[in-house]
């Protein structure tokens, strides 16, 4: 049994279900409530999906080694994006570009080649940037459900599965 395609396989069926259900989740919001911020140092509710649903493509940058100016300008990209659909396509669209990544990485360099992004001073393995990837979106989507549930939205565990 190859040990690192399983490990890509699972942390994959992961990110697509994080990927899924956060677009169910994105589809519930009403327009008027996007402004919504729960306290005065939080994202408010845009902010919040517009940076959720960059991690696969700005993750994918910080991993690959590109500077500083080129992640926050990615980072710009997806806050000037309003439009529900649109973030949702490229969250999709970008999870794809990022498993092609992954699994065009031999075992070998999968398992052990290290990257170092510009705010470390250390590298890390690419399957623990992967890992980290999917704890980093698992995350944010708590967040966005329990915004969603302190907003009085109709969300359960239901919409996370």
């Amino acid at each position: 049994m190859d040990v690192a395609k399983e490990m890509k396989k699972y942390l994959f069926e992961e990110l697509a279900l994080i990927t899924n259900t956060t677009a169910g989740l994105i589809r519930k919001i009403s327009a008027e409530d996007w402004t919504y911020r729960p306290r005065e140092n939080m994202r408010c509710l845009l902010e919040l999906v517009q940076h959720l649903v960059a991690i696969p493509a700005v993750d994918l940058l910080i991993l690959q080694e590109k500077s500083q100016d080129e992640v926050r300008s990615l980072e710009d990209v997806f806050a000037r994006d309003r439009d529900p659909e649109s973030l949702i396509n490229r969250m999709t669209q970008d999870l794809d570009e990022l498993k092609a990544y992954m699994e065009a990485l031999s075992d070998e360099d999968f398992l052990y080649k290290k990257t170092t992004p510009f705010y470390l001073p250390h590298g890390t393995e690419q399957a623990k940037w992967l890992i980290e990837i999917v704890t980093h979106a698992q995350h944010h989507r708590a967040q966005l459900f329990t915004y969603l549930k302190t907003k009085g939205y109709d969300v359960n565990m239901f919409d996370l599965y």
